[in-house]
């Protein structure tokens, strides 16, 4: 009875965690509501670009921002360099011009968080927007995430990133589905009360909340905004502000262990929600953050309760299941897999496997992470 109950609640906490959840929120979303009130304001945005070693990409992204469909006396655009070594300040410095483009280059490499705290309190802006090197925002995105902060209960906006050349990626198409589903779970928080993390494709908040996290927080997308939700303020999502990155950009399974390093610690943030009690944000966390940490400790216990079962037809039968499904998700390593669809259990499961690794960095190694190798907020 023991590895009955051990095998449903492990398999049921899966379930909810990836397909209950979504559709939780589906059902209060259509019953309850809570609209941003968007209007079309200019407000002076200045967008910070922190760069790493961005070499190949950081001129386009300054061509890019310089390009974007917002007044040009209403923003500026603010290289912050975090002691790269490659030519970044270089090509970024053929762009100043001390008005509109504005480099600042730290000689040595302290951490993103460092960085931001320094620079982010001194620029012009009301509103300040971050953005990957990276990351090319559409024309339109900047006017969306300021449309808004019309609402007066809005303190940060998170973008929509979406992938761009997927078959040049080992995983792109993969991780194109994953965000797609990401996307729906973030638009749906929006919709009933506000999201948890931001993008950092593209986001923005009112510079008079920036909480100035201390530097040895890893995903600045998450407790930036987070920060913002505990002093009372609303975090909402605007999916018309789009910001592409290339698919190769956001795969690897490097990327997925220091965003569950992240997660692991975030999970210390879960004190602000508590008191004031914020009851939806609350079961936003519980569901989605923590519950995607808690969901492959779920999946071993799922496989190993169902040994002590199998003297019953059923659970031979679901331990068989188990078994081919994480049998593709090895011959998922292999890109000759065809259809690519076939690749998506091995993607599952990288992803949750990255869990174990991200715990390791996150209490026991954690001086191995480099900010560099940042990924976005599931």
């Amino acid at each position: 009875m023991f590895a009955e109950w051990a095998f449903w609640l492990a398999v049921g906490f899966v379930a909810y965690v990836y397909f209950g959840y979504p559709l939780l929120l589906a059902l209060i979303s259509a019953a309850f509501r809570r609209p941003v009130r968007k209007a079309p304001i200019e407000p002076f945005i200045s967008l910070i670009v922190p760069a790493y070693n961005e070499e190949r990409s950081i001129e386009e992204k300054i061509l890019t921002a310089l390009d974007l469909d917002y007044p040009d006396d209403k923003y500026e655009v603010i290289v912050v360099s975090d002691g790269s070594s490659d030519r970044t300040v270089e090509l970024a410095k053929k762009h100043e011009d001390g008005r509109r483009v504005k480099v600042i280059a730290f000689q040595k490499n302290r951490g993103k968080i460092s960085a931001l705290n320094e620079v982010t309190p001194a620029v012009q802006g009301e509103i300040v927007a971050y953005s990957d090197a990276s990351s090319m925002p559409e024309r339109s995105s900047l006017r969306m995430l300021a449309e808004n902060f019309a609402d007066p209960e809005v303190g940060a906006v998170s973008g929509v990133y979406r992938l761009s050349q997927k078959d040049k990626a080992r995983l792109g198409r993969q991780e194109g589905v994953y965000w797609k589903y990401e996307t729906f779970l973030k638009l749906k928080e929006s919709e009933i009360d506000s999201i948890l993390g931001c993008h950092g494709s593209l986001y923005a908040i009112r510079k008079a909340l920036y909480p100035s996290p201390a530097a040895s927080i890893i995903n600045d997308d998450y407790v930036i905004p987070l920060r913002i939700l505990h002093k009372g303020w609303r975090v909402a999502y605007e999916p018309r502000a789009v910001a592409f990155e290339e698919a190769e950009e956001m795969g690897g399974f490097g990327r997925r262990i220091r965003v569950m390093a992240g997660n692991f610690e975030q999970l210390a943030e879960i004190r602000g929600l508590l008191w004031p009690p914020r009851w939806m944000p609350l079961l936003f966390f519980i569901s989605h953050k923590i519950g995607r940490l808690v969901a492959p400790l779920a999946m071993v216990a799922a496989v190993a309760a169902n040994f002590f079962l199998l003297d019953q037809p059923l659970y031979r039968a679901t331990l068989a299941a188990q078994a081919a499904f994480y049998l593709l998700a090895a011959v998922g390593t292999s890109e000759m897999l065809r259809p690519k669809a076939l690749r998506l259990p091995y993607y599952f499961t990288m992803i949750n496997m990255a869990v174990l690794f991200g715990f390791y960095y996150a209490f026991v190694n954690r001086g191995k992470l480099k900010w560099k190798e940042s990924g976005r907020q599931p």
